[in-house]
């Protein structure tokens, strides 16, 4: 499963020295990759922040897993217009719950510009995947990640000041945390975390 950040702080640009929206540039390593892979593994798509109502809620399973779904995942993206917070926790929640982890393995890719504004506790989720006997990996990719010293809705965030919280996920679950600074940088995670190793 891909789950990607589309909330508001994806169509920042300007005070962090961007020269477009991070959205942009992802929509174009996302066309780049993705085809690449899902020739070869079944992925689906799970999105959160744009949607109605509490923002902290707006969490959307596009599809689960399938084959051949590049068309589907790069036309979902382009459609996307990033609006709202971040429940970065309860999303990579949603996405183990959609792959049925507790009865088979499963791979979470995040792709995400930093931090949880819903409350969430990543490390403390990956604590949970991974004590619940989940065979999980969460791999994390941290597009664009700006620290900042603001108070976001986190307990563990404090930690984290230079990067992203989420990253505690991926170390906690046995995957990879990818830091993405262009187009090319994410592409590359991007496969090398939703490409099979035999490829």
């Amino acid at each position: 499963m891909i789950v990607f950040d589309g909330s508001g702080s994806m169509s920042e640009m300007g005070f962090n020295t961007l020269d477009e929206p991070r959205i942009f540039e992802a929509r174009r390593a996302v066309r780049r990759a993705v085809p690449q892979i899902t020739p070869y593994r079944r992925v689906g798509l799970l999105v959160y922040g744009p949607g109605e109502g509490d923002s902290c809620s707006n969490i959307d399973l596009r599809f689960g897993p399938r084959a051949n779904a590049a068309e589907r995942i790069v036309g979902a993206l382009d459609a996307l217009q990033p609006d709202g917070m971040t429940p970065l926790s309860a999303s990579v929640a949603a996405a183990a719950e959609a792959l049925e982890v507790r009865s088979r393995p499963g791979v979470v890719v995040l792709v995400t510009d930093g931090k949880e504004t819903c409350g969430g506790t990543p490390c403390q989720l990956g604590e949970q995947l991974a004590a619940e006997g989940a065979d999980l990996v969460v791999h994390v990719i941290g597009f664009k990640v700006r620290g900042d010293f603001f108070s976001w809705d986190s307990p563990e965030q404090a930690g984290f000041v230079e990067g992203t919280v989420a990253e505690c996920l991926a170390l906690r679950t046995g995957g990879r945390y990818f830091p993405a600074e262009t187009v090319d940088e994410l592409a590359e995670a991007l496969n090398s975390s939703l490409g099979c190793a035999a490829i």
